[in-house]
């Protein structure tokens, strides 16, 4: 059945109005019309099937029927990747929004040489993936903010793996709990000297190895995230 991303409040008999272009989508492309039902969700009230009760000639009014699941949340998990290309940076929020993570932080590094990113697109590539994975909630994508920043603000509660192209140990022996982590990956090129230097000398950071071969920035974070999944990660459930 199809499923819908939407921001509005849902309950019973809450009537709900798509996007132009999802209500596009659902009577162009899909050939919906009055009377047909498909899964909507809003990240706060769970998955609700509603049903088409009026087609306009841009859009279209739902009625929210009856609640499929309640709201659950995903694995506590963060991805912070430095800023890279455009096409890898969409690839990377994809995949992170389809293995779970809750949010995606845009990191300028010392050697980050992409200083420009469309929030509205990568927002819209996360929405998509939790609609096509079933997960009822999507990950947010924050700013691009400097990592020095971002480390002066961290809160220690949260476990940072630190993926160390220079050497650290094997994933599968340094997260061994479960409860809130991240996962940082760097540009291409890696990271500084001073930057890991700052990152191996942080109480709350965890080096990891992700093998001998060097990975781009969009095929490490897909490992990483593959790897603390299959850890302490919500694949059991």
């Amino acid at each position: 059945m199809i499923r819908l991303h939407v921001p509005q409040p849902l309950s019973a008999n809450a009537a709900v109005m798509p996007t132009l272009d999802q209500s596009r989508y659902l009577t162009q492309v899909m050939r919906l019309k009055i009377g047909d039902d498909l899964l909507v969700f809003n990240g706060a009230d769970g998955e609700w099937r509603c049903v088409i009760t009026e087609v306009q000639k841009k859009s279209l009014i739902l009625r929210a029927e009856d609640q499929v699941r309640p709201q659950t949340t995903g694995p506590e998990l963060e991805l912070i990747v430095a800023v890279i290309k455009k096409s890898r940076v969409e690839t990377i929020v994809e995949k992170a929004a389809e293995l779970g993570a809750s949010r995606v932080r845009l990191a300028i590094t010392q050697r980050t040489n992409v200083d420009h990113v469309r929030l509205d697109r990568l927002d819209a590539i996360a929405i998509e993936a939790a609609e096509q994975t079933g997960r009822l909630d999507v990950p947010k994508i924050d700013d691009p903010e400097k990592l020095a920043a971002i480390l002066d603000g961290w809160d220690a509660s949260r476990r940072l793996m630190f993926c160390d192209e220079t050497g650290g140990a094997p994933v599968a022996s340094a997260i061994t709990e479960p409860g809130p982590w991240a996962i940082l990956i760097g540009p291409e090129g890696g990271f500084s000297p001073e930057e890991r230097d700052r990152l191996r000398a942080l109480p709350f950071t965890a080096a990891v190895s992700l093998g001998p071969r060097i990975l781009r920035a969009d095929t490490a974070a897909i490992a990483a995230m593959t790897l603390w999944q299959a850890a302490v990660g919500d694949w059991e459930r």
